[in-house]
């Protein structure tokens, strides 16, 4: 990929950069295990609001700096912290915010996850859409050792893993293998260190080859419908779809595949 010198993003804990479609948006602090500080999800959430709002990205990979570790987590010095109560339960909304914030980006999303996924590090990498980890990588919720427990991310990790398998997560706070986070549902594939950039830069760039508007509104369809009792999720998804079918995009699409040739997105 070449970067575009525009798109680089002017933040401290974090690291922007945009090229050929993809925002890549880095945990930036590899000497504290790129650990969330308050100051790291401020500028993280902003990352993501600046990906969502720009024409020039069409999908965000979120990665962490180093080698070792994607996050590990809260910084857990916050919780030792001489501030009162109140502070600190409005200082979790930053975890809120970004939550909320990821199934409505309108662009497809892909966690990297090029080291260990820890404690509220499972839950940015778990917000993604698609997640590829490296090989060696490890997941886990080990709150409970330290005398805390997942709640921020208890949610999240309900609607991707089945509920057993969270439950021995959470309460053993037990780490599982890349593998096996692939066959319990957090991740989609492992793939091994000198294959690993390669591997999301392809995914990568497929997801930005899709018409951006037919992404924005599949993209939203899927998170919607999934709390919907099913008749209205029905109903929703039938006017999704005549939606689908006043844009240009769709047709540009069907005519592109019957003639055998790659598609020309207008964006409408």
């Amino acid at each position: 990929m070449v970067a575009d010198p525009m798109s680089q993003g002017s933040y401290e804990q974090v690291a922007y950069e945009v090229a050929d479609g993809v925002a890549t948006v880095t945990l930036n602090n590899p000497e504290k295990r790129n650990m969330l500080s308050g100051q790291m999800l401020t500028e993280l959430v902003a990352a993501m609001e600046e990906a969502r709002d720009s024409e020039a990205v069409r999908a965000v990979v979120l990665t962490g700096a180093g080698d070792k570790v994607f996050c590990a987590g809260a910084d857990l010095g916050g919780f030792a912290a001489e501030a009162s109560l109140v502070e600190k339960h409005f200082a979790s909304d930053l975890f809120l915010d970004f939550f909320r914030l990821m199934p409505r980006l309108g662009k497809p999303s892909l966690c990297a996850a090029n080291g260990h996924v820890l404690a509220g590090g499972m839950g940015l990498a778990l917000s993604c859409d698609l997640l590829i980890a490296k090989e060696g990588a490890t997941f886990g919720t080990p709150e409970i050792n330290v005398g805390a427990f997942p709640y921020m991310i208890m949610a999240v990790i309900y609607r991707n893993v089945p509920r057993k398998k969270v439950n021995e997560m959470m309460l053993l706070g037990e780490r599982l293998s890349a593998e096996q986070a692939v066959e319990f549902g957090l991740a989609n594939k492992v793939v091994a260190a000198g294959e690993f950039d390669a591997a999301v830069a392809d995914w990568a760039g497929k997801l930005a080859s899709k018409s951006p508007l037919l992404m924005r509104i599949g993209h939203d369809a899927m998170y919607r419908q999934q709390d919907m009792a099913l008749d209205d999720a029905l109903d929703y998804l039938r006017s999704q779809l005549s939606l689908t079918f006043t844009t240009e995009d769709i047709v540009e699409g069907v005519t592109a595949f019957f003639e055998k040739r790659d598609p020309q997105w207008k964006g409408r």
